[in-house]
């Protein structure tokens, strides 16, 4: 039955992925985001954004099949999928998603603590996105070059969807961001693919890190 339900849930995310691609293309350039006329403009980054929100969709639902967390989960991995894509072609995370999301997701998990009967989870999630929000406030204010002010925004939902978790789930989510992002930006310095004082965006990373850490972690 479960691997029904993980089957479904994939399908699901592929036709998800398949109606993203409005999105990548729309939003940045301040269109309304309606229909699907322009969803052949790029066939190869929309194929991979459909294989790859429907992979994402199945690994969420085998890992949080029993958990109302899923659907919160579902939701912060569409959105991070479209701001990742729109973040590599513009350097933009734009707030059209970024706001909603930051709203979105603690409606949703409270959904999940009443279903769940996990208050003390939601509770920490919450204060999770608040630390979250404050250190990479610091960084950017340390560092505005190296941290944009999106980041710190799109942090708020990325730290109370971890903080879910537990406070060591906010820990590797952070620091696999950084950690890949450095990786990544070291093989293309080394490829000659990208100068040294050249900047990638950070919102994919951050966005690797955290939902590499919620397919891993083990939920509570």
């Amino acid at each position: 039955m479960t691997a029904v339900f993980v089957s479904i849930v994939g399908i699901l995310g592929g036709v998800v992925g398949a109606a993203l691609e409005v999105v990548i293309d729309r939003v940045p350039r301040r269109l309304a985001v309606r229909g699907w006329d322009r969803a052949d403009a790029y066939p190869r980054r929309a194929l991979l954004v459909t294989l790859l929100t429907a992979g994402l969709f199945a690994g969420l639902a085998a890992r949080y099949h029993d958990s109302f967390v899923l659907p919160a989960y579902l939701v912060l991995a569409a959105c991070l999928v479209a701001l990742s894509a729109i973040d590599l072609e513009h350097f933009l995370l734009p707030n059209r998603i970024v706001y909603p999301l930051d709203l979105a997701m603690p409606v949703l998990l409270a959904v999940a603590a009443l279903g769940d009967h996990d208050w003390s989870a939601f509770g920490r999630a919450l204060l999770a996105g608040l630390v979250a929000v404050a250190a990479f406030a610091a960084l950017h204010l340390a560092s505005p070059r190296s941290l944009g002010l999106g980041d710190v925004k799109l942090v708020a939902a990325l730290g109370t969807s971890l903080g879910w978790l537990g406070w060591g789930a906010l820990a590797v989510g952070a620091v696999l961001g950084f950690v890949i992002g450095a990786a990544v930006g070291l093989a293309l310095v080394v490829a000659g693919r990208l100068g040294r004082r050249d900047h990638l965006p950070f919102g994919p990373f951050l966005a690797a890190g955290t939902l590499l850490t919620l397919l891993l972690q083990l939920p509570r």
